[in-house]
């Protein structure tokens, strides 16, 4: 059976491909269902002859097209060649693609600069500018907020809030000077407490017999006399 279907498939094609040749002497009679595929337009541009033109003219200006096509082609292969190149010479330079991508950017923001867009858009803001800080709406409303901000400075209540604040600091800085002075009496008086006084003896005896100890056993440690006789070394168990 799968034999059968295989020869099935393989004759529709052949009908089909048989219906498609143009060489056949069958090919305008297509099948129904390929009539309603739609016909590409370039396709269909290349075979029907243009309005006004002949023959002649008609293949020479195909010519054209295919010449300037593969011109086309070579200039992209040229590029691609192009930009590999410069790939390998800025990998031998040590950049990366992050310094290229900022060298685009700066660059096109200095096209951007010194496009005519640009400058025109710079030259209507600023004109834009001085129309409106010199407007009369722009001068009335920054008279407004000179008034407002001169009755506020000299209105009771900033004054109040700023005495506030001042004496508030003031009093800051004084406790801070208390707790620093009250700190130094009682570091005083801790040292000339009697046991402070009593740990300072204790440790100015134990200084001492540590010092004297030590002279001692450097006084031990020196060498003998000329009249001093050595130990013999080869005593007699």
């Amino acid at each position: 059976m799968l034999a059968a279907a295989e020869r099935g498939r393989g004759a529709a094609m052949e009908s089909a491909g048989q219906d498609i040749n143009l060489n056949s002497p069958n090919k305008g009679l297509l099948s129904d269902a390929m009539m309603d595929v739609p016909v590409d337009g370039a396709a269909a541009a290349r075979t029907a002859a243009p309005e006004g033109l002949s023959a002649a003219e008609e293949e020479e200006l195909r010519a054209e097209i295919a010449k300037v096509e593969e011109e086309i082609g070579t200039l992209r292969q040229v590029l691609a060649a192009k930009e590999r190149h410069c790939g390998e010479l800025k990998r031998k330079l040590g950049l990366t693609p992050l310094d290229g991508l900022k060298q685009n950017l700066s660059k096109s923001w200095h096209d951007v600069q010194v496009s005519n867009a640009y400058v025109r858009t710079s030259e209507k803001l600023g004109e834009w500018n001085d129309k409106v800080t010199q407007s009369d709406l722009y001068l009335s409303a920054s008279s407004t907020l000179e008034d407002w901000n001169e009755k506020l400075t000299q209105s009771e209540a900033y004054k109040k809030t700023q005495e506030t604040l001042s004496q508030a600091g003031q009093k800051t800085s004084a406790a801070l000077s208390n707790v620093g002075s009250v700190i130094s009496r009682k570091l005083g008086d801790m040292r000339n407490s009697a046991t402070f006084k009593s740990f300072e003896d204790r440790v100015g005896t134990i200084k001492s017999r540590v010092v004297g100890s030590r002279e001692n056993s450097t006084d031990g440690l020196q060498s003998p006399s000329a009249g001093d006789k050595p130990p013999q070394d080869n005593a007699p168990f």
